[in-house]
């Protein structure tokens, strides 16, 4: 078993959900044919670097399998088969880009946790100033307690 990697670009004229599709379909081919799906990175949508078909943008999708040879002419027969797909590349990786995407794919894990904790921050920190008035008020209350008994 290999390991390969294929990043394909779809017509920007789809619809979130349309997309969403078309990739699904993608990866039913790879597991129906016995693959694995180690990584699926979906990039979005990003500006080509020339026009294919008259388009100038379009929704750059990459996956990480594991299988069989054949299976990547299976996959590009239902690339070529699919006319939302504009362009796609498929190559099989070699143990030092095998290794290194296990690492990429860390430090993207790493920078989406360090992200979701500076929301949590944020939003903590949002919470803390819609609290802060009443906050004032109870420490103006104790501080009058211990004047009146004086």
């Amino acid at each position: 078993m290999n390991k390969y990697e294929t990043v394909f670009i779809l017509t920007p004229v789809l619809s979130d959900d349309q997309m969403k599709e078309t990739v699904e379909k993608f990866k039913k081919v790879l597991t129906d044919n016995g693959a694995t799906i180690e990584n699926e990175e979906n990039w979005g949508l990003r500006k080509l670097a020339y026009p294919i078909e008259n388009k100038n943008t379009g929704f750059y999708t990459l996956i990480e399998f594991e299988g069989e040879p054949t299976i990547v002419d299976k996959l590009e027969i239902a690339f070529r088969r699919d006319e939302k797909v504009i362009r796609f590349l498929t190559f099989r990786l070699d143990k030092y880009a095998a290794e290194y995407a296990v690492k990429r794919r860390a430090v993207r894990k790493a920078k989406q946790e360090e992200r979701a904790a500076q929301e949590a921050a944020e939003k903590e920190a949002a919470v803390a100033v819609e609290d802060a008035p009443k906050a004032e008020e109870a420490p103006a209350a104790v501080e009058e307690t211990p004047a009146a008994e004086a």
